[in-house]
């Protein structure tokens, strides 16, 4: 029995990995559940599972879950680091599950990451805690669908005939508006993914492509390779999730259909493959084509912000990752337009004052100051 604790379980990517569960009831134990405010789906869920520790946060409903169970109430970096857990899903939104991460690292846990915001804003610090922790078996696995791929491609392969990495991009909601027309779309638009359904802030990220520049400084952390050797391709099936070119010219992908539960599956039961298939099987027949072209980086100037941002090497990435909670909020709640996420991105890293380090507390106050800039640019009337 793998021993599971969740960080986000009533999220869409901890919701999936229930999937998982209830699919492979053998092959799992789940003894951690952790929500942020939906604390109705915990219960249900705490029903279901009967988990040993639940967490949430504290509000009415939370405190009558307290109030009923007999799990343990516990934080996360507690959970994270329980002696009867092996595997710990980051499910969460935001920064939330940070320290948690790097308590269950350093404890030599093997960590499932599906969160953007704890590799692009703690990066150094996450990967010194997973150096700190290999002794004890600690692991870091991607969960995001391109990360997977990558992964899934270097099994068994050297780490020196690596030549470059493609993340593949489906383009979002905005992939064939003319650039002229962005300024006036809606949330709503905005939200319409053509292929995947995830939550608001990472559909808003795809539609803008700062989600594909995060990914590649995700990349960056995961695979120790720089940014420079990391390409974008626009890809709008979103079949063919990753690619790796070796240095013999041979090229790797991972295909499957565009849904997260397989790379959520193979995360948590690494190194074997789970006995179900979580999605249906891909019929390339059945597809007949599948497409392939280079981003245009005047419709998705947020890419080339977050990867410029990036290669900065510094405190940069979390300062621009802060700047777009604020700014996608902002757009979410109408008080800036589309294209002004781009706009705020760009002044945030003009003015941040940049730092190179490793210390947690300065990365947090640089993403910090990100969604403070920002807040004060919407609060001034940025227009």
């Amino acid at each position: 029995m793998i021993r599971l604790a969740i960080l986000g379980s009533t999220g869409s990517v901890g919701q999936q990995a229930l999937d998982v569960v209830r699919a492979l009831p053998d092959a799992f134990e789940v003894v951690a559940l952790a929500a942020g405010g939906n604390a109705g789906l915990l219960h249900a869920q705490a029903r279901e599972f009967s988990p040993a520790a639940l967490f949430a946060r504290p509000g009415r409903d939370s405190d009558a879950l307290r109030a009923e169970t007999s799990a343990a109430w516990q934080p996360l970096d507690v959970m994270a680091t329980r002696d009867d857990v092996d595997v710990v899903l980051v499910a969460t939104s935001g920064l939330a599950a940070l320290p948690a991460t790097i308590a269950a690292l350093r404890a030599g846990k093997r960590v499932a990451i599906a969160n953007k915001e704890t590799l692009v804003v703690g990066g150094p610090a996450v990967r010194a805690a997973l150096d700190a922790g290999r002794a004890l078996g600690a692991e870091l696995r991607p969960v995001d669908s391109e990360h997977s791929a990558i992964w899934q491609c270097l099994w068994g392969e050297a780490p020196e005939s690596v030549e470059r990495l493609t993340l593949t991009a489906s383009g979002g909601a905005f992939r064939d508006y003319d650039p002229t027309a962005l300024d006036a779309v809606t949330a709503a638009q905005a939200l319409a993914h053509p292929t995947w359904k995830m939550g608001p802030k990472i559909t808003i990220d795809s539609a803008t492509l700062f989600n594909k520049g995060l990914e590649a400084i995700e990349a960056r952390w995961l695979f120790d390779i720089p940014l420079d050797r990391i390409d974008i391709l626009q890809h709008r099936e979103s079949v063919v999730h990753s690619m790796v070119t070796f240095r013999d010219g041979s090229v790797k992908a991972q295909l499957g259909e565009p849904d997260m539960r397989l790379p959520i599956q193979v995360a948590l039961t690494y190194p074997d493959r789970g006995a179900a298939k979580p999605v249906p099987d891909l019929d390339l027949a059945k597809r007949g084509s599948l497409t392939f072209g280079t981003v245009d980086a005047a419709r998705f100037p947020a890419l080339g912000i977050a990867i410029e941002a990036g290669r900065r090497d510094d405190t940069s990435a979390a300062a621009v990752s802060g700047a777009d909670e604020s700014a996608v909020a902002h757009f979410l709640a109408g008080r800036i337009r589309f294209t002004e996420i781009a706009r705020l991105l760009a002044e945030s890293l003009d003015a941040h004052r940049a730092q190179r380090t490793e210390d947690l507390e300065a990365l947090l106050a640089a993403e910090a100051w990100g969604r403070q800039f920002v807040d004060s640019r919407v609060a001034a009337g940025v227009r």
